[in-house]
């Protein structure tokens, strides 16, 4: 026998976290920091940092991780520092009276669904403006008392942290995350056991451990699918945000509308509405059908009307490419089981997910979630339109501008986004009750009080906190990825917190055009060279893995900000997170934003500028087409000068290149003998007090209240009351009215809307007559005049306007009506009649769009 001088197998290693036990005078502190109001609170973030500023910064600024690795001589120091434990107990204590205040009782309740929620960097189950949206609306939630409850993923390795190789190609890392040392608690069974959702997928369950994140006062509940009970191929579900291919999409989106439901109600939670946050959470009705078909015992149709009734949709995206569709295989592979319990056939169930039903289409989430929400909403004005011309095909016979589709304009979560110093300045100026009421424009008004030396002295500070930051946080990455020291460390040198910093930073999509400034660089050149005036660009934002032309972009930045003529004047930032963004939309002079027109559905990040007194140039998209105000920041036109995009580019890359030429820096370096532009300090007081307070999520949820929350839950209940006996009188109207829509017949039709025409000698004014024979049919009817324009280009029908003949009479099963009104629009139209049915308890005419032309 041969003996082997060494032999060994592979260490198997596994996680042990040693924690420190904190003392019970610190308890309070963990209790705090297990909450993510730390986020909002700068205060307990101060403590934080004081406590140990080593260990905060060594943790990434996570007080969860943080309080976990405190050492015993520190925490003891601590304890005995009597100012230290007094600013403690304050702290707790304002925690205590801000968890103590009742739900607000006279605003229904909601359960909120998104695949992704942006609440703090620490917690990395987000990747862009959808899911910092919806964190910012938690946080909102809890702030304005709203009774809540949202749904979604931990993910294991959530979104990527970026970093650049040395040509400049992103570089995606997915780094897990220690869960332990998350602001989250896992849900458990009473006998201490975790607790485990089981979700029927069509072959196999799937089973979910169930954690907690508490958003003050608002519970997000999170599934992860990441535990031995499922098999590998299971276990990465909920691995990735958005990662995998379309199947591993399918059971992403079947988890969170299936599985969130389910649950809800494991965890006995029942809501009055139900909001789908984008068309991946649209399942949630699929298996609120199934469960009124089979515990309610209501037909499906009756059951349509009551999920219908307590239902909002919310789109984000303006473009079709942008949303889901699924292969009908795929969408059967899943969805069979499920359908075959709510009793309909399998091509009505796909038809549900079709524009066009009985055609071969895949089958559309955002489709399905318009034919199952009683309300849908755009994220600004403009995308609300862009929203009913993409959705028009669904209730073919309407025009865009007739249809429900609303809008809400995206807000941000002031407390969130604003520094602490300009928290602090609006805390003195504004008063102690202003965060409660944010979005009064007569509050922020009193920006005018300010002196101009004052606020002019807080974009400093700003500008030189930026410039710190990108010094300390990024040399040691950059040096790492980069081939020349020296070059980087004298490109840190050229950071100037006196030049006027332009900041463009976001998803690098194409359609946000990131490219634009880099047009001409001779003359972009120029602009930045100036001794006189510097000007530096700094840019941050990651791109998708799959989206080649994204990552395009970002090497083409990179490569330029390489260049002798733009080194140090020219800046890109790796992993674009939610510290950094906070530190750029304050710390830089203008926010820039160039999206491709009608593509930006609202965008977030210039309203955060806004906050901090950051001014915007932007194209008027999104939700600068709302808030821009002249002389509180700059705008390019909304409306396309060419069909070509590469001449509109060209054409916006000049516009942009004059304003910065010949109105921005000279207004910016307009100094006076203080050393500041007094002219700049005017715009900046405009920007906050004009358009700062209509982009809160404060005015956000209460438009969603006002517009939405509020008539869906008073349907609702309306529709569920005495056994579901409204609901089942609909679904019988509607049932009888549709089969025999073909029934009625039009006995007289005389109409002359270009003079009034005296039909029976009676001298009266009227325009038109139509007489209809309903038969036996027991709905109501209406007529109705449409006039359109035709537009030359296009050659499709326009939208000009309509109004409904009055019904005079009835004789029997015949409607007699007339209109006294002609169309007062100056010019050559066209118009027609069309007749539909009527029912007040319908709550607009697409949820039952019938209709005949005449």
């Amino acid at each position: 026998m041969i003996i082997q001088s060494s032999y060994s197998n592979t260490p198997v290693w596994k996680d042990i976290h040693v924690h420190s036990e904190l003392p019970a005078q610190l308890r309070p502190l963990k209790e705090i920091t297990q909450n993510l109001w730390w986020v909002w609170n700068e205060e307990v973030k101060a403590i934080l940092e004081t406590l140990d500023p080593d260990e905060w910064e060594k943790s990434g600024k996570n007080p969860v991780e943080m309080l976990q690795n405190l050492q015993p001589n520190i925490t003891e120091n601590v304890v005995n520092n009597h100012e230290l434990m007094r600013r403690i107990q304050h702290i707790y204590d304002n925690f205590k009276n801000y968890m103590s205040i009742p739900h607000d009782k006279e605003r229904p309740s909601v359960a909120y669904f998104s695949m992704e929620y942006g609440l703090s960097h620490v917690l990395k189950i987000y990747s862009g403006g959808l899911g910092i949206l919806a964190g910012d609306y938690l946080k909102e939630a809890s702030d304005s008392n709203v009774d809540m409850t949202a749904v979604g993923f931990l993910y294991r390795y959530g979104y990527f942290t970026q970093t650049l190789s040395i040509d400049g190609q992103q570089i995606a890392n997915y780094e897990p995350q220690n869960f332990g040392s998350l602001p989250i608690t896992q849900m458990m069974n009473p006998d201490d056991t975790p607790m485990i959702l089981t979700v029927p997928f069509h072959d196999r369950l799937i089973y979910s451990n169930v954690w907690k994140v508490a958003v003050g006062r608002i519970n997000l509940y999170l599934m992860d699918t990441d535990i031995e009970q499922n098999s590998d191929y299971d276990r990465s579900i909920t691995h990735q945000l958005y990662g995998g291919d379309w199947e591993n999409r399918m059971k992403q989106e079947y988890l969170l509308g299936i599985g969130g439901i389910l649950l809800l109600k494991k965890l006995g939670i029942k809501k009055d509405v139900y909001h789908m946050n984008e068309g991946h959470a649209a399942f949630i009705n699929v298996q609120r059908l199934r469960d009124y078909v089979v515990e309610e015992k209501l037909s499906f149709r009756e059951a349509l009307e009551v999920v219908r009734a307590s239902s909002l949709y919310t789109v984000h995206t303006p473009v079709p490419a942008g949303h889901d569709y699924f292969d009908e295989s795929l969408i059967a592979k899943y969805m069979t089981p499920i359908v075959q319990k709510m009793g309909i056939p399998w091509q009505q169930f796909m038809d549900m997910g079709r524009a066009n039903p009985g055609t071969n289409e895949k089958f559309s989430m955002s489709v399905f979630a318009l034919n199952t929400a009683q309300e849908t909403n755009g994220v600004s004005k403009l995308h609300g339109a862009v929203s009913q011309k993409m959705f028009q095909p669904v209730w073919k016979g309407y025009f865009p501008k007739e249809l429900h589709v609303g809008y809400v304009t995206n807000g941000v979560h002031l407390p969130s986004w604003a520094t602490s110093s300009v928290k602090a300045l609006y805390e003195k100026y504004f008063g102690d009750s202003f965060f409660n009421d944010q979005s009064n424009p007569e509050i922020w008004k009193k920006i005018y009080d300010v002196s101009d030396n004052e606020l002019w002295a807080l974009r400093m500070h700003l500008k030189k906190k930026l410039v710190d930051y990108i010094r300390i946080e990024f040399t040691e990455g950059w040096l790492k990825n980069q081939a020349d020291p020296s070059r980087i460390m004298s490109m840190l040198e050229e950071v100037n917190p006196n030049a006027l910093l332009i900041g463009f930073s976001r998803r690098f999509a194409t359609y946000k055009r990131a490219h634009l400034l880099f047009t001409d660089l001779e003359r972009l050149s120029r602009i930045v060279n100036n001794p006189k005036y510097p000007v530096q660009f700094i840019f941050a934002g990651k791109a998708h893995p799959a989206d080649g032309g994204g990552q395009g972009l970002i090497k083409q930045i990179v490569e330029i900000s390489r260049r002798p003529e733009f080194l140090g004047k020219i800046i890109f930032l790796e992993n674009y997170d939610m510290r950094l963004a906070k530190r750029l939309v304050s710390g830089v002079d203008i926010w820039l934003n160039t999206p491709t027109r009608a593509q930006e559905a609202s965008g977030t990040s210039g309203e955060k500028a806004e906050m901090n007194g950051v001014l915007n140039l932007s194209v008027l998209d999104g939700w600068w087409y709302e808030g821009y105000r002249e002389g509180a920041g700059w705008a390019l036109t909304e409306k396309r000068t060419y069909d070509s995009q590469s001449f509109q580019d060209e054409l916006d890359a000049s516009t942009i290149y004059s304003m910065l030429e010949n109105e921005i820096i000279p207004l910016y370096y307009a100094h006076n003998s203080y050393g500041y532009s007094y002219e700049w300090i005017q715009y900046i007081k405009k920007s906050m007090a004009e358009i700062a307070p209509n982009f809160t999520t404060k005015r956000m949820m209460d438009d969603y209240y006002n517009l939405f929350y509020n008539k869906l839950a008073k349907r609702s209940h309306i529709l569920q009351a005495n056994n579901y006996a409204k609901a089942k009188e609909i679904v019988k109207w509607k049932e009888d009215t549709a089969s025999k829509w073909d029934k009625f017949e039009v006995i007289r039709l005389e109409f002359n809307p270009n003079q009034k025409v005296d039909f029976d000698n009676s001298n009266k004014e009227i325009y038109g007559r139509v007489v209809i024979d309903k038969k036996d049919m027991a709905c109501d009817f209406g007529v109705e005049c449409v006039v359109v324009d035709h537009d030359t280009m296009t050659k499709e029908p326009q939208f000009i306007d309509s109004y409904e003949f009055e019904l005079v009479k009835k004789e029997g099963t015949l409607l007699y009506f007339e209109t006294s009104k002609s169309p007062n629009d100056p010019g050559t139209h066209q118009y027609g009649i069309r007749i539909f049915p009527k029912n007040p308890d319908l709550p607009h005419r697409m949820d039952f769009a019938y209709m005949r032309w005449i």
